[in-house]
């Protein structure tokens, strides 16, 4: 059933939260520790629907999965050996399950199938296909979508360039170098973030890297480790930006993630006039944690520009970032993220509708957007077509509009982050 929400104009953003674990890192983390031997622990293991299915399909090939009383969530692995399941695996909503437990099952001995909802089975998967078949994988789809079968056995090394930057399919490809005698080579013309690096560093896997490429000899065996997972940045994005849209807010982000390859949203903010101070640095297993202050500009945000590699590690962020173009002085220009069209939804479409129903003037281009900035937004129907960080992000934009907005399709939150309306509404002040 889906939910409508309705979001009220507020005063002022204020307070100090911290926010569920990064999505991207506990997918890592819960797969390979499903897959490693031993028994792993993980604090602030992501709370989304997205997670939980990457959790399931590898209860289905023979992980234990226990969630403790603490929160904590406890996984035993199967040592590198899964077994197949007599039903097809789902993945949910989640194309990062399926795309990268596509590269972990690619080299085992067994038949599997990988299935998933609606918006996933829209999703282009073709991506993945390409470098597994040049290992020797044998992969089937359906028109280049889900359903996804595989039959498993012994792989080749390879050494592949992406010709879309993905960090999802550079994952896929060293979770099947990793069980793969010789050294696979990954190489992508853009840095993409690199949680799949630190995480199979931090379970005992060697890998090697350069400036536009990382390679892993195989096979190597994983074992189990304990960790906290920081706060995710992609989440963060919304309240950020929501604090960054009111003179005199001040928001405090305890435990953050931020990783060189996901923290460019810090550096657009401050472009755009925010004032952003990060506290007690600090690494864990490989990946920076931190404390972030934000503060907004008393004379209001300013302009910039997002394309080329900044598009691409932005990808998440810019709904959101979109989503406030009207409230700067000199508006938001977006390019190079064709990626958006093929996200949960037509990302860029929705966007621009649902700007524009808010009764903002915006421009679409096939890759990206042009939002105007000095624009006053007025409450309406938001469509979020089912998508999380639609839902979000324009809840974010509502609370500097004109009147009640109500967002249609609430419920998606919950694919990435179920308590963003709860916090959302403990830090904006009405």
């Amino acid at each position: 059933m889906h939910t409508e929400r309705i979001i009220r104009p507020a005063k002022n953003v204020y307070g100090s939260l911290r926010l569920p674990g990064d999505k991207s890192i506990s997918h890592r983390y819960g797969m390979l520790a499903a897959f490693a031997e031993g028994t792993s622990r993980f604090a602030n293991f992501s709370t989304g629907a997205d997670c939980a299915s990457t959790l399931g399909c590898m209860e289905a090939l023979g992980a234990k999965v226990r969630r403790l009383e603490d929160g904590q969530v406890e996984v035993t692995g199967v040592g590198g050996r899964v077994t197949p399941s007599g039903a097809p695996l789902d993945c949910g909503n989640s194309g990062s399950t399926m795309r990268m437990i596509s590269g972990l099952l690619a080299p085992q001995e067994g038949r599997f199938t990988l299935v998933g909802d609606e918006s996933l089975s829209r999703r282009p998967m073709e991506r993945i296909l390409r470098p597994l078949a040049a290992m020797g994988a044998r992969l089937a789809l359906t028109e280049g979508h889900a359903p996804l079968h595989i039959e498993g056995g012994p792989l080749k090394a390879i050494d592949y360039t992406t010709p879309v930057p993905s960090a999802q399919v550079k994952t896929c490809i060293l979770l099947a170098g990793l069980q793969t005698a010789g050294t696979t080579t990954v190489r992508e013309a853009v840095r993409t973030r690199d949680h799949s690096e630190l995480a199979l560093r931090a379970f005992g896997a060697k890998l090697t890297r350069t400036l536009d490429s990382v390679s892993i000899a195989g096979p190597q065996t994983l074992r189990a480790i304990e960790a906290a997972v920081p706060g995710d940045i992609s989440s963060a994005a919304f309240f950020l930006c929501a604090a960054a849209l009111f003179p005199g807010s001040s928001l405090v982000l305890d435990a953050l993630g931020l990783n060189p390859t996901r923290a460019a949203l810090l550096d657009v903010l401050t472009a755009l006039g925010a004032r952003i101070s990060v506290l007690n640095l600090e690494e864990q297993n490989s990946e920076l944690v931190g404390t972030v202050q934000v503060t907004a500009p008393d004379e209001g945000l300013g302009t910039t520009e997002i394309s080329g590699p900044l598009a691409a590690q932005l990808i998440d962020e810019l709904p959101v970032l979109a989503a406030i173009g009207p409230y700067t002085s000199g508006g938001i220009r977006i390019r190079d993220a064709k990626e958006l069209r093929v996200k949960e939804s037509d990302r860029i479409a929705l966007v621009a509708k649902n700007l524009r129903a808010m009764g903002a003037e915006v421009t679409e281009f096939e890759d990206g957007l042009d939002v105007p900035g000095g624009q006053r937004l007025h409450g309406a129907t938001i469509d979020s077509g089912g998508d999380h960080r639609i839902a979000m992000a324009f809840s974010v934009a509502a609370l500097g509009a004109e009147g009640e907005t109500l967002i249609q399709g609430a419920d998606s939150a919950a694919i990435s982050f179920p308590e963003f309306f709860n916090l959302l509404d403990l830090v904006a002040e009405q």
